[in-house]
């Protein structure tokens, strides 16, 4: 692994954790097992957003990377990359008969028909606000937590969520990743107070712990759903421990950095699920108990021996997530300056990746 001067000691310590969840590459794994993600949105004004999720996915190292679109986006997605499986099947306004009488449930059969063959779901990028559309995503994400698959939820995808909360209230599998602006909307849609950005701004230490408060009451009234929100530093929460994720990242705020995030994130979940579904030998003892509390959360992250609980995985995924993007941003932003666009931060997914995370023990990564 490269050495990384700019990383504290107790984000060394984080990576170090994160590594345990990184599948090694060997011999016996076969096509899919490292990850399956599909990222649901793309329609006829925003085809981007899906592609750099996506693309960020599998240059992070999922085996199949899959978008699920509206039939408009679909030629202009696929004309984007080879490597993206695309699938025309969001229905929207323009593709029913009479979209005020719709049977939601039937149009979004096509889309959860795959979700068996899929380890995470990233909802959201270039969705759009089409009324059709978006039912249909609210009966997909109805169906991927009955099903237990986690998701991602981002731009539009949040829309669905603030207009109808308890679609994942409760569902401790589920990652939001919403920029200051998302993240007023959702507080305000749930009735929680966290301040306006000047009450919040009185020195960086304060600041950045009023900004931890705010995120967890959040997560708090959605009963544990983990909030990612992004920010000069990025907060992660679940309502009962807080990371804060201060790789430092690039100067540049260009549109679309989130894509890269969202990506990364499916990815991330997709390994964590090969990590509990015990694929490969971590070296690690089975722990019997699962993390409440932020203690429990803090020896599983202090322990070299005990397998982490999904509580505590699900943290480290989101924070690594978010770690990578930053990384890439700041790599980015580096060679291009000014200039920086989100298209920029692709091909640094997979160096940030080995900077900060590296090949777990065992991997073959030459033949």
């Amino acid at each position: 692994m490269e050495s990384v001067h700019h990383v504290s000691t107790s984000s060394k310590i984080l990576f170090g954790k994160v590594r345990k969840m990184v599948p090694p590459m060997l011999e016996k794994f076969h096509k899919g097992q490292l990850g399956r993600v599909a990222v649901i949105g793309g329609c006829a004004d925003y085809t981007g957003a899906p592609y750099f999720s996506a693309i960020a996915s599998a240059k992070l190292g999922c085996d199949m990377s899959h978008v699920l679109c509206e039939r408009s986006a679909a030629s202009v997605i696929k004309g984007y990359s080879p490597n993206l499986m695309v699938h025309p099947l969001l229905p929207s306004t323009d593709t029913v008969k009479d979209p005020n009488s719709i049977n939601a449930p039937e149009l979004a059969g096509p889309i959860i028909a795959m979700l068996s063959r899929l380890h995470a779901l990233v909802i959201g990028p270039g969705l759009g606000r089409d009324g059709v559309t978006l039912k249909v995503v609210a009966e997909v994400i109805k169906e991927a937590r009955s099903q237990s698959i986690p998701f991602v939820l981002d731009a539009d995808g949040l829309l669905i969520i603030t207009e109808e909360p308890n679609l994942i209230k409760g569902y401790k599998e589920c990652i939001l990743t919403p920029n200051v602006v998302e993240f007023g909307r959702l507080a305000k849609a749930l009735g929680v107070k966290v301040g306006s950005q000047a009450d919040i701004t009185k020195g960086d230490g304060d600041k950045t712990s009023k900004e931890s408060d705010a995120c967890e009451q959040l997560s708090k009234a959605l009963g544990g759903v983990t909030i990612l929100q992004k920010g000069p530093h990025d907060v992660i929460s679940n309502g009962v421990t807080s990371i804060i994720s201060d790789i430092k990242g690039g100067l540049k705020r260009s549109g679309g950095q989130g894509d890269t995030l969202t990506g990364s994130l499916g990815t991330m979940l997709a390994w964590r699920a090969a990590y509990h579904d015990k694929l490969w030998d971590s070296g690690e003892r089975d722990n019997e108990t699962e993390a409440e509390t932020k203690d429990d959360v803090q020896a599983e992250l202090e322990s070299t021996a005990k397998r982490m609980s999904p509580t505590t995985t699900l943290l480290l995924a989101a924070w690594a997530a978010s770690s990578i993007t930053r990384e890439c941003s700041r790599r980015a932003f580096e060679a291009k300056g000014r200039s920086m666009q989100a298209s920029d931060l692709t091909e640094e997914v997979h160096p940030s990746f080995l900077r900060l995370i590296g090949e777990p023990e065992g991997s073959k990564t030459h033949l």
